[in-house]
């Protein structure tokens, strides 16, 4: 129980929450919602690195890059050619392997073009690239996306931003059951419940941002979501009783007999 790292590809973290860099009110404030999170990897968006006016500085500026890795994605991708260039252009600012793919297939949702994010992944794999797509909640893609050499899979909980928190746990669990790479649950965590509830069903880790970034105090839910994700991944390892319909006695009265007969 002690010995429990996350493994992606080459990289091995300690924390198995994944923190994001959008939607903060303030670098400042994301800058301490990241230390309290106690995360050790982050998600920048690369076609979104722009610099603060008044500073001079943008994101990159206030990532503590001696404790945190940085996981470049292709947010604001609709085409695999498009992620295919923006990975690439990653690589070259931030000398990583390291991608999360996303290939959008609509405005509105912000969901996953499936055959989009599949090609991107293929091209991407046989560059080098150690790639981590963000897919629907769907096994069938998520088999396909592994077979083809991801290093992890990151369905969708539900759409980016919604905060709605799991919407389909039948569909993550045979996802989970399923893989044998780490798999990751990306987007629509809202709070800390939704993150525990996440990890019990045996995700390896959780990413999110807006469930962090949009609430009320940042720093505060950054903290919450620390100990939801160590919280629901305990229990899950620890094996959780199974459900019954009718009561269970706590102190049975077979074990009172048996202790009244022997004195």
């Amino acid at each position: 129980m002690t010995d429990d790292r996350l493994t992606i590809g080459k990289h091995a973290f300690g924390s198995r929450l994944i923190v994001g860099t959008g939607k903060y009110p303030s670098f400042e404030v994301m800058r301490a919602a990241h230390e309290a999170s106690g995360a050790e990897m982050v998600t920048v968006a690369i076609r979104r690195i722009n610099s603060d006016e008044r500073s001079g500085k943008n994101v990159l500026d206030f990532i503590d890059r001696t404790r945190m890795t940085i996981l470049p994605n292709t947010a604001g991708c609709y085409t695999a050619d498009e992620a295919v260039l923006t990975a690439q252009l990653a690589r070259e600012l931030l000398h990583t392997d390291l991608i999360k793919l996303e290939v959008i297939g609509d405005a509105q949702t912000l969901y996953p073009d499936t055959r989009g994010t599949l090609a991107a992944a293929e091209r991407l794999i046989a560059d080098g690239f150690t790639v981590l797509p963000y897919i629907g909640d769907d096994p069938i893609a998520c088999h396909a996306l592994e077979a083809m050499g991801c290093a992890a899979v990151m369905p969708l909980a539900a759409p980016i931003g919604s905060g709605l928190g799991i919407c389909n746990p039948y569909s993550i669990r045979i996802i989970i059951e399923r893989a044998r790479v780490p798999v990751i649950v990306d987007a629509g965590v809202g709070t800390a419940s939704d993150a525990a509830i996440a990890m019990e069903l045996g995700a390896d880790a959780l990413l999110m941002n807006t469930g962090i970034a949009a609430a009320r105090d940042p720093v505060a839910m950054a903290a919450a979501m620390k100990h939801a994700v160590i919280a629901g991944r305990g229990a899950f390892r620890a094996g959780r009783m199974e459900k019954r319909l009718y009561a269970s006695a706590s102190s049975p009265m077979q074990d009172l007999i048996a202790a009244r007969s022997q004195a």
